[in-house]
């Protein structure tokens, strides 16, 4: 049976996300050797809107390069360094305008993408997240009038959108994504939805968020907004791979030691292993404290993953403690 064909998306800047796009990319190469289609490193190009020089190192492209990934050019119309995350929305437009799957670069493959199974026609985006936004005023609105003002401005139907199985104003009622991962038939007409609701919002936000902050959630808000007017919704299982057993969105290093699975630890260990991989990521410090300096096994052993703090801070503050962070 033919598998699937599409692209990743993922971006790749100076600095730490193009380690991280290494990473990405060597596990993509050892989880799904036979992955049909092509892994894009979109990279912004420097601008008015980038003080300094975005563009990742020669020898990153290069590694990539041999990684089988292609590096994808872009320019910044709206964000840059004033929002860095706006990448993800402005590098939409460069792709192929073929099936393509975003990923974040702190993604980490751990097995085949033919274990899941894509509605193209129908996207959907990441349900690993908390609740973060928006953030409830004491004489309101609502969270569930601050959304709904949010899809009536957009003109998108909004009832449909809700969990009715979830009581009115919890959070978990309304659409809410983590931007970690997305995906859609056509990069061109998603881009294109995501770039006119993140910069309406961005320069000039309508009353019921005006008192909302949107950094860094921008690109979460806009998301359901995107997802929604294009037909999509929620994940359904055939994408439980994702954030599942085939990626794993494991944001830091520390943090993907204390709590993510043996898999994806285990994935991460076989990347910093490869000898062509080992130079690139010494250099990257957070990868040479967790990975070359035995770190990641000790804050492995400080947490059970079955029985972990209900609060990200709490676990984070518990690493700090012990001198064992690192970004």
């Amino acid at each position: 049976m033919a598998r699937q064909k599409f692209n990743i998306l993922a971006i790749g800047q100076a600095g730490r996300l193009e380690h991280e796009a290494i990473i990405l990319a060597t596990s993509l190469r050892l989880a799904d050797p036979s992955f049909p289609g092509t892994l894009f490193i979109a990279e912004p190009q420097p601008g008015p809107l980038w003080p300094e020089d975005p563009r990742m190192s020669r020898q990153t492209r290069a590694c990539l390069e041999d990684l089988g990934a292609e590096i994808l050019p872009f320019d910044n119309q709206v964000f840059g360094a004033a929002y860095p995350n706006g990448n993800k929305i402005e590098a939409l437009s460069a792709l192929p305008d073929k099936p393509f799957l975003f990923l974040d670069t702190d993604t980490i493959v751990t097995g085949s993408f033919s274990k899941v199974k894509f509605d193209f026609k129908r996207p959907s985006a990441s349900m690993k997240r908390e609740n973060t936004w928006p953030v409830e005023e004491l004489y309101g609105p609502t969270v569930g009038q601050t959304w709904q003002a949010l899809y009536d401005h957009f003109g998108i139907p909004f009832p449909p959108t809700e969990d009715p199985d979830e009581p009115p104003d919890y959070w978990q009622r309304y659409l809410y994504f983590n931007a970690g991962w997305f995906f859609h038939k056509s990069p061109k007409a998603f881009g294109a939805k995501f770039l006119e609701i993140a910069t309406t919002l961005w320069r000039d936000r309508p009353d019921p968020v005006a008192l909302q902050t949107l950094e860094p959630w921008l690109d979460q808000v806009a998301l359901p907004l995107v997802i929604a007017s294009l037909g999509g919704g929620r994940p359904g299982p055939e994408l439980a791979g994702l954030d599942g057993d085939v990626t794993c969105h494991w944001r830091v290093l520390p943090l993907m030691f204390a709590r993510e699975s043996d898999a994806a630890v285990d994935m991460m260990k076989r990347v910093a292993a490869q000898k062509d991989i080992r130079p690139r990521l010494q250099k990257y410090g957070a990868a040479r404290k967790m990975l070359y300096e035995g770190a990641g096994d000790k804050v492995r052993a400080m947490f059970d993953r079955d029985d972990l703090p209900r609060k990200e801070q709490a676990i984070r503050n518990r690493i700090k403690r012990e001198g064992l962070w690192a970004r």
